[in-house]
């Protein structure tokens, strides 16, 4: 009544996450060159650099871990639940 009526929301989907759910093998691919990246960044932290580039290979770290987690959120959707 007057507009003050609930709606039903749709669930919010990320057109990353649907892309993926709709492809896992795409999901998994991604993932092997997340892990492949972030092992080459950890090399090169480790042998040590100027502290610009630490800087930003310390943020694409950080990009690579957060990005790993979502690509685990979608391909476990009943974890992902559970954890958020």
């Amino acid at each position: 009544m007057f507009g003050l009526e609930q709606k039903p929301k749709e669930k919010f989907a990320f057109d990353l996450e649907v892309e993926l759910t709709k492809s896992p093998a795409k999901a998994k691919e991604i993932f092997h060159k997340i892990q492949t990246r972030t092992e080459e960044l950890k090399k090169l932290l480790r042998d040590g650099q100027s502290q610009d580039d630490f800087d930003q290979y310390g943020i694409l770290l950080h990009g690579y871990a957060s990005l790993q987690r979502v690509l685990k959120k979608v391909s476990n959707p009943k974890q992902g639940k559970k954890n958020g």
